[in-house]
């Protein structure tokens, strides 16, 4: 290979660097919000952590402390373990409604119009407004879920229903994002495969699971990271229909970290718990990916 002359080289340095700086400055609008928003929150959250601050003077560096008082906290833990319960119900039923939805309106079937409009349509209303709607319709004495099921389940007074309830009305919330993310992919299918299939004799049960769900692999792996990321964050709900409670049954990680950051004002305290969710999302994710990636249908 033929060394460049000394100017040729400078020249091409330039370029490339000149090139370089072209690159980032059409990311920097992305970048630098990022940055500002989320990155250097997360910093500043990571060393409040670690201090005594209840935003009234100067934090006090306590070390390890908060960590030490949450882990310690049986009310924490249950909190760790309502979010886990809702992580393991909310999330396979949100993607398996999500998906039937979408073959629903992927097949045309009557009334996909109106379908994919109302399937969609719970996503964008607020939480709070879903929180206040499905209190009073998962009301124990004048539901209308209890009137039609003709029963009188305590959804959200009882210890045992109550974070059943939040999961129902999470369900009907975040199923119209997934709903829209799986049409998408079934919509990216090449349509001379499915006929293919179906003229070697491939039933529509067959073409589904041999040909429609692997094309999807991609699909799954976003809506379900996706869904997981939201559920372990669930706050809006449970702090609008239970408040946590009864005697903290349905009290979300995210729900306590409120309480004890703006209610008491345990900012340090408050961060540690944050800190401490943040880890287990991104192990949950991450364990996810890896068991998904190796997957063979």
């Amino acid at each position: 290979m033929v060394a460049l002359p000394a100017l040729a080289q400078r020249r091409l340095a330039r370029t490339e660097l000149r090139q370089a700086g072209e690159g980032y400055s059409f990311a920097l609008p992305f970048l630098l919000p990022f940055l500002v928003f989320t990155i250097l929150p997360l910093a500043f959250g990571v060393l409040v952590s670690f201090t005594n601050w209840s935003i009234i003077g100067a934090p006090q560096w306590v070390g390890l402390h908060n960590y030490i008082s949450a882990l310690s906290n049986p009310l924490v833990r249950q909190a760790f373990l309502n979010t886990l319960r809702y992580v393991v119900l909310v999330v396979p039923v949100v993607t398996l409604l999500g998906l039937v939805f979408a073959l629903y309106v992927n097949q045309r079937w009557p009334g996909h119009l109106f379908a994919r409009v109302s399937f969609y349509a719970s996503n964008v209303v607020s939480a709070p407004v879903i929180g206040l709607v499905w209190v009073w319709m998962l009301d124990a004495q004048f539901g209308i879920i209890n009137h039609y099921l003709h029963t009188s389940i305590p959804w959200l007074t009882s210890t045992n229903w109550s974070w059943i309830g939040v999961s129902i009305a999470t369900v009907w919330w975040d199923t119209g994002l997934i709903f829209v993310l799986f049409l998408a992919g079934l919509q990216e299918i090449n349509g001379e495969i499915l006929e293919a299939a179906k003229i070697d004799g491939a039933g529509p049960w067959r073409s589904l699971r041999r040909i429609v769900l692997p094309l999807l692999r991609r699909t799954f792996v976003l809506a379900i990271t996706l869904e997981m990321i939201s559920t372990f964050q669930i706050f809006s709900q449970v702090n609008v229909m239970t408040a946590g409670g009864p005697a903290n049954s349905s009290a979300s990680a995210m729900q306590y970290l409120y309480s004890a950051g703006i209610g008491q004002l345990q900012l340090g305290y408050a961060s540690a718990i944050g800190v401490m969710l943040f880890v287990l999302t991104v192990i949950g994710t991450m364990i996810f990916r890896l068991l998904f990636r190796d997957k063979r249908w």
